[in-house]
């Protein structure tokens, strides 16, 4: 349990409310799940306007989960405001989607979802 993400940002805003934890884990797996899917696609058509949407959608639920990629989430949400158009960004992409995936993945067991 919580090896590819961190529910200590998430207890205390809940106050250590099971059902609103419960309600957020839903909600991360829900949105993220769908927001890290149009990233990959943003990115794969070069859409710099989606990627940087879908990746600054994506920053506070990252961040209160604490996994870990808030940096390499900016770098891709920064490549497409400002239009890198000189830099591969597909490491970073791959850094940020693998931890989504194993987080998800931890989220779903952990919370029986």
């Amino acid at each position: 349990m919580e090896q590819h993400y961190k529910l200590f940002r998430v207890r205390e805003l809940a106050d250590n409310d099971e059902d609103f934890i419960l309600t957020l884990a839903e909600t991360f797996v829900e949105e993220v799940s769908e927001d890290v899917e149009r990233l990959k696609v943003a990115v794969a058509e070069k859409d710099y306007h989606n990627t940087y949407q879908a990746a600054h959608k994506m920053k506070p639920t990252i961040d209160l989960f604490e996994l870990g990629i808030l940096d390499d989430l900016i770098e891709v949400q920064d490549w497409g405001k400002y239009q890198k158009t000189d830099m591969d960004i597909t490491s970073k992409l791959q850094i940020v989607t693998t931890a989504v995936d194993n987080a998800l993945a931890e989220i779903k067991s952990d919370f029986n979802l």
